[in-house]
């Protein structure tokens, strides 16, 4: 086992330590064990995510988290059953690091593989890079592709569309830090949890006491997926991959079969801007602009 499995991988922007992705773990089955960034910090210092949080013990900091692939979890906690409700099922999945690709103190290029009982659903390339923006803000790019490995239909849900209205939360995920006061939630044109939380917006800002964190999607898939937002009960957003419907990754074509022995893939792209202070919405938008396009 390498140090940077134990210890994790140190990101830095201009060689300041800004962020520690964790690949080796030793997590409850039930927590849906995957590698995470945690701590990720401002370049001020000021930490901006969670890890194990009381509230929502699976919440890993910043990650990939789906509820349901193939009726198997891999978000964590309970699973969401149709005319039940919150269930404890013993349905937990494991996205296990298999290599890093390239590793360097401002990124890396990972492959990771999704599994139940050992046996794999999914394979993730996941690209990760950290950039300077200003002396007050940076950029956390983030990239994941998922890929059928199964070699039958496979498919995404959520508790949405398990019968769960409001709750289409599962793909990229960043649980932040719980504050005395909850955070404020805005786009360019809506404020507040109830009027962001499910819309398509280019850009979301989380604003906290003394940070913020917008969030952008970088594609135009990822910018149709709606936003999954939490202020009052806890700091959170995401992505929502199965919002109204579940997303399907279909298997091999039966003509490529041979010589292609994985499916469709699904790729999303998220810019995490992270900067210290209040951000105010033409800051937010400037700053998004330069992450996304630099």
């Amino acid at each position: 086992m390498t140090d940077s499995q134990t210890n994790g991988l140190l990101l830095k922007v201009a060689g300041r330590p800004v962020g520690r992705y964790v690949t080796y773990h030793r997590l409850p089955a039930r927590l849906s064990p995957r590698p995470y960034l945690h701590p990720v910090t401002t370049l001020a210092g000021t930490a901006v995510t969670e890890l194990t949080p009381a509230d929502h013990t699976h919440h890993l900091g910043v990650g990939v988290a789906v509820p349901d692939v193939e009726g198997h979890n891999f978000w964590g906690g309970r699973t969401y059953v149709r005319d039940q409700g919150p269930t404890e099922l013993d349905d937990h999945g494991t996205q296990r690091h298999v290599a890093f690709q390239l590793s360097d103190p401002d990124g890396f290029v990972e492959e990771l593989r999704w599994a139940v009982a050992g046996a794999d659903l999914l394979r993730e390339r996941r690209t990760v890079a950290a950039t300077e923006l200003t002396d007050t803000a940076w950029a956390l790019d983030f990239t994941f592709s998922l890929t059928n490995v199964t070699g039958g239909p496979l498919s995404i849900g959520s508790p949405a569309t398990n019968g769960r209205p409001g709750a289409a939360y599962g793909g990229y995920f960043w649980r932040a830090r719980k504050e005395a006061a909850a955070p404020d939630a805005f786009t360019a044109d809506r404020e507040g949890e109830e009027a962001v939380h499910g819309s398509r917006a280019d850009w979301l800002a989380l604003a906290g006491t003394d940070w913020t964190l917008v969030f952008a999607g970088a594609t135009e898939d990822t910018r149709r997926d709606p936003w999954f937002v939490r202020t009052a009960e806890y700091p959170g957003v995401g992505s929502s991959l199965a919002h109204d419907e579940r997303l399907p990754i279909p298997p091999p074509q039966p003509e490529r079969r041979g010589r292609c022995p994985h499916g469709e893939t699904v790729v999303r792209r998220i810019v995490t801007v992270v900067a210290d202070g209040r951000l105010g919405r033409g800051e937010a938008a400037a700053l998004v602009r330069k992450a996304v396009t630099q």
